[in-house]
């Protein structure tokens, strides 16, 4: 077997991704931790968990910092050492590494890593605004752009440099779509087609509505412990045989270019030779398709076709369930939702599930090796995990 495991994930849990009228951050994520404590009933949480990492973008949203120990509170978990990870859209594949450290240094065999994020009561010019500190302040967020803007202008540099047309990014989301009519747990459960998505009004050039990820509410968690421990708490643990972040400059003006993600391709190359694994190895993934063209760009950069050909996969069908390798089967940040400190997690939920032959509708056959990729701001951070079936 490649690639020794450097974690095993042995329970997982989500909410709902959906509008959650008046519930906290904080009582949202516990819905996730319920799940996860549900499917672990070996698990004593008071006694085994040793300490937690939970991704949170920002304080805006509901005008509170300091989410650690609140989800420690919450959990039933006061005590352990419980810290906020932040890195943008990135911060719970942030998190997610951060557990992998925490196990690998022997200070804890029990580590619960999540995220949450509650979005939904404010105003789409809030959220925007929010949204956009993750950009650089004085050259960008200051002179008015926002991201559908800043990955407009990656989506119009690959339609120049290799033909892309607004169809291929039209494709992703018709996938992905029907991928969350399978999920229960995704925000839009329906599918569209391709007419809906070229008829729905433009957000930033050539991005329209339809390109663009759901602004939801939602938390996300999993459980990792040292693979040695990994049959006391269950029979089918999911492993990690693979960890790689990486960052670029903050500012996508200062970038080489503008068609591919250099954080997201450095920090790739380490988690497969972490994993003694190459892109043709994987079975499934879930990547970061905050924008449709972000999901385009993120199949070249992981390697799963040359640069310029990732619309020919959608053309083919080879990333919808069924096809070579299956992307985004939860339906992605597009369908799924996009509540960003929780995305990050919730990519690693859907990993556990279909290796772990949960996946019901959606499972993907003979899945053994997945991968996902966790993107903060306009690519300053990439956090890129690998996943192996224990079956």
């Amino acid at each position: 077997m490649n690639g020794k495991p450097l974690v095993s994930i042995v329970s997982a849990g989500m909410s709902k991704f959906q509008k959650h009228e008046g519930l906290l951050a904080r009582e949202i994520f516990t819905l996730a931790v319920q799940e996860t404590f549900t499917r672990c009933p070996k698990l004593e949480p008071k006694r085994d968990v040793k300490s937690m990492f939970i991704g949170h973008m920002g304080e805006g949203y509901e005008h509170q910092g300091h989410m650690g120990a609140i989800i420690a509170d919450w959990t039933g978990l006061l005590g352990i050492p419980a810290t906020r990870c932040e890195a943008a859209c990135g911060s719970s594949g942030a998190a997610l590494r951060t557990g992998i450290y925490a196990i690998l240094s022997g200070l804890a065999d029990v580590v619960m890593v999540g995220g949450v994020e509650k979005m939904t009561h404010r105003t789409t010019a809030e959220v925007t605004e929010y949204l956009a500190m993750a950009s650089d302040y004085p050259f960008e967020q200051y002179h008015g752009i926002t991201f559908p803007g800043l990955f407009a202008l990656m989506a119009t540099r690959h339609m120049h440099d290799y033909g892309t047309k607004e169809e291929h990014f039209a494709m992703a989301a018709v996938k992905n779509h029907y991928h969350a009519s399978l999920n229960p747990k995704a925000h839009m459960q329906k599918e569209i087609t391709l007419e809906t998505v070229m008829q729905s009004r433009y957000v930033a050039w050539p991005l329209k509505l339809y390109d663009c990820s759901i602004v939801t509410d939602g938390a996300s968690c999993i459980i990792l412990t040292k693979p040695e421990l990994a049959a006391k708490y269950t029979d089918n643990p999911v492993h990690i045989v693979g960890s790689g972040q990486a960052s670029d400059s903050i500012g996508l003006y200062e970038r080489k270019s503008f068609t591919s993600l250099t954080s997201t391709k450095t920090a790739a190359k380490t988690a497969y030779e972490m994993a003694q694994l190459s892109p043709k190895d994987i079975n499934l993934a879930e990547v970061h398709d905050c924008f449709t063209s972000a999901e385009l760009m993120a199949y070249e950069d992981l390697g799963f076709c040359k640069p310029g050909e990732s619309g020919k996969l959608l053309e083919n069908n080879q990333t919808t369930l069924g096809g070579c390798i299956p992307v985004n089967t939860s339906g992605g940040l597009k369908a799924k939702g996009h509540p960003v400190g929780a995305t990050g997690t919730a990519q690693a939920y859907e990993m556990y599930l279909q290796l772990s032959g949960q996946a019901e509708r959606r499972q993907v056959k003979n899945a053994k090796i997945g991968l996902t990729h966790n993107v903060g701001g306009s690519g300053a951070t990439a956090a890129i995990h690998i996943y192996r079936s224990a079956q």
